[in-house]
């Protein structure tokens, strides 16, 4: 593969918490967690990766998301 291709596909987000998961499913908690989050306005960058992106499509309504 061209290296040019992989850093498209690789790009890297930011994942900021921006809402509190007291209150919340177990699993929301749990994917959180996995993120690398766990307190408001934490923020954490990751890969973007297909899996990343399913986890934050099921916590959106608690994170804010940048492309870096």
């Amino acid at each position: 593969m061209d290296i040019l291709y992989l850093r498209v596909i690789m790009s890297k987000v930011r994942i900021t918490q921006i809402k509190s998961t007291i209150d919340r499913p177990e699993r929301q908690k749990l994917t959180i967690k996995a993120l690398g989050l766990g307190k408001m306005n934490r923020s954490v960058e990751k890969e973007n990766s297909d899996a990343i992106a399913g986890m934050i499509r099921k916590i959106s309504h608690l994170v804010k998301v940048e492309e870096i």
